[in-house]
């Protein structure tokens, strides 16, 4: 065990905690994208209309925001939730909002650039604890809600 994963479940005396993960977080992700994309389409006609020239822009704000706030409140987007699954840090608690902060800056980082996109998919695939790149870099987890409670 690293000294960063210390405090999260066990993947081989505890597997019932990243069971389906990768499936999961994708899943999510799909959900939350079409939230902040209608989120962000939604604001276009209140900036009369020029936000369309600065699209991606408006997109990636409301993204970081959406996730900030939801990660640091209850460790979960709303995706997650749907899906059934929270985010925790080394220590095992929910995301405070600086932990959420930094998980979301780093995620909206490496969401811009392909290498890092497919070495966090291969990381989730193959990882015992289906850990995304930012994961790694945190010591932060995914696991299913429903083996914590």
């Amino acid at each position: 065990m690293t000294p960063h994963t210390s405090h999260l479940p066990d993947p081989q005396l505890q597997p019932e905690f990243y069971a389906d993960v990768p499936l999961k977080r994708l899943i999510a992700w799909l959900m939350d994208t079409v939230l902040v994309l209608l989120v962000s389409l939604l604001i276009v006609p209140f900036t009369a209309f020029t936000a369309l020239f600065f699209f991606p822009v408006l997109f990636s704000v409301v993204g970081f925001f959406y996730r900030w706030v939801t990660l640091s409140t209850r460790s979960a987007t709303w995706g997650m939730r749907l899906a059934s699954v929270e985010l925790r840090r080394a220590d095992g608690q929910r995301f405070d909002a600086g932990t959420a902060a930094m998980h979301t800056l780093l995620f909206t980082v490496f969401s811009g650039f392909v290498l890092p996109q497919i070495a966090s998919a291969a990381l989730m695939l193959m990882g015992p604890r289906a850990q995304g790149l930012h994961d790694l870099m945190l010591g932060t987890a995914a696991v299913n809600r429903a083996a914590i409670h």
